[in-house]
């Protein structure tokens, strides 16, 4: 029996060294080629002062979204558009404007109505600053400040910043007499931050018009500078698909009356259990396309420990997944995630209420579904007291754009292009933008800008001190500049 058991031992060592060997060689083949950046295309763009300048000017206009069923600044809105029409003359002489509740489409018309078109897309409103923390900024929020290198506001990051930039790069193109063959397309939506009923009517109308885009375009992954360990130059983040949204209301009904004679359970007691319940029984962890496609791209130029582990995902996967886990903006690219973020109950200390109430935000793995979500969660609580109901439509996961389509080749060559020493990596967008309106009109929808951003950034975008580095600003500009040049003008 001793002998058989050290034999079994023995085996087993023998096969861990071969299967630790097998990863190792695999590790090694992984290693990225020392190489040359590319050279950078020369592309004419305004000067930064003056890019900062005009990002500044649009962080002053007030265009705040408050909740989906809110008042639009329709005022702020205004003002914004007649600055657009005069700081970029030439956009709005040549290209054809649509209005669309308060949302704006714009057509270049391109010369050959075969292509299809492409789309590019940004937003125009921004995000609120939360009573009281006024005073941290380090400049006024809607005061586009430029100091210290930077333009200060909401909306340098998220989105005004793609708005100003892409109308920069439409502006110098028709400056200098550029004609597409491809008719590029430019949406401008007023309400992303709220769900985005504008873009969602210019998705319908453009469906409408049975027309069918080559690409789209928006906001969602950017130039990560130092933001991945062992990588020191930018990661281009292709966002290839973005989770999808739900928000489920819990509720429980309650007898009232005064909180001397409580019932055994109170309507908060039996809401709390439900909400423990639903944070315990997490949703189980999966990589997904996007995921898998991002830590092939960047296992190559990490060292040996971390190409052992992502490149060998079908033998430290398990490992991994524990340890992104346990890291909330890793964990979420793995799992849908369980947010509660609202509790309601009596409106008086001493009053039972007669309805206590939870709402808990999740942000939906691909592969899951909203219906999928909420059977879940349902199981999860187990309690017929406890009434489980959606707030809002929300939205499923967008599909998965193909990293093999000539779309993304023109994508990634532009990037390439115009940041030479930038590695390219497809991801999975953990928030949510209005390109999932538009999933129906193309198969290659892509979240990307070219705006770079630092680990320090991560939380201004949406928080405190928002702002844009003024020596960054061109190129983004160059970006959609080739970006429109490779797919619109010189069209293969």
């Amino acid at each position: 029996m001793r002998r058989l058991l050290v034999r079994g031992i023995v085996g087993l060592a023998g096969l861990c060294l071969v299967l630790l060997a097998v990863a190792s060689v695999r590790a090694l083949r992984l290693a990225a080629p020392a190489r040359t950046p590319p050279p950078a295309i020369p592309v004419v763009v305004p000067p930064a002062d003056t890019l900062a300048l005009h990002l500044s000017q649009a962080v002053q206009f007030g265009t705040i979204s408050l909740a989906d069923t809110g008042p639009v600044p329709v005022a702020a809105l205004d003002s914004l558009r007649r600055w657009m029409e005069q700081t970029y003359p030439r956009v709005h002489k040549t290209l054809h404007r649509e209005s669309v509740e308060h949302s704006f489409l714009y057509t270049w018309q391109g010369s050959d109505p075969a292509l299809a078109p492409l789309l590019l897309m940004a937003h125009m409103d921004v995000v609120p600053v939360e009573k009281g923390t006024e005073s941290k900024w380090t400049h006024p929020p809607f005061g586009g400040v430029i100091a210290d290198g930077y333009v200060w506001g909401r909306g340098t990051m998220d989105d005004k910043v793609n708005v100003v930039m892409e109308l920069e790069a439409i502006e110098g193109m028709l400056a200098r007499g550029v004609q597409p063959r491809r008719t590029v397309l430019l949406e401008l939506g007023h309400n992303e931050e709220v769900l985005g009923s504008g873009a969602r009517a210019i998705a319908k109308l453009l469906e409408e018009r049975q027309t069918r885009l080559a690409m789209v375009i928006d906001e969602g992954g950017a130039m990560a500078d130092g933001i991945f360990p062992g990588i020191a130059g930018p990661v281009a983040l292709i966002g290839m698909a973005e989770k999808g949204y739900l928000s489920l209301e819990l509720s429980v009904e309650g007898e009232g009356g005064h909180s001397s004679a409580p019932p055994w359970e109170t309507a908060v007691g039996v809401l709390a259990r439900a909400v423990d319940r639903v944070q315990t029984h997490r949703f189980s962890t999966r990589f997904t396309v996007p995921t898998e496609a991002m830590f092939d791209a960047v296992a190559p130029h990490l060292g040996f420990g971390q190409r052992l582990a992502l490149g060998n995902r079908w033998l430290f996967g398990p490992v991994l997944r524990l340890m992104l886990g346990r890291v909330p903006s890793a964990n979420a690219m793995i799992r849908t995630t369980t947010a509660p973020t609202m509790l309601f109950g009596s409106p008086k200390d001493n009053v039972l209420p007669q309805r206590a109430r939870a709402v808990v935000n999740f942000r939906i793995l691909p592969g899951e579904t909203r219906a999928s979500v909420t059977a879940y969660i349902v199981r999860a609580i187990d309690d017929p007291r406890v009434s489980v109901a959606a707030v809002g439509a929300g939205s499923d996961p967008s599909p998965v754009s193909d990293i093999n389509a000539r779309e993304f080749d023109a994508l990634t060559r532009t990037i390439s292009e115009t940041t030479p020493d930038a590695v390219i990596a497809p991801y999975l967008l953990i928030g949510g933008t209005d390109s999932r309106h538009f999933s129906a009109l193309s198969r290659n929808v892509f979240r990307f800008s070219a705006q770079r951003v630092v680990a320090d950034d991560i939380k201004r975008a949406h928080g405190t001190d928002e702002r844009a580095a003024v020596k960054n600003l061109p190129e983004v500009v160059r970006f959609y500049v080739r970006l429109i040049e490779n797919m619109a003008v010189n069209t293969r």
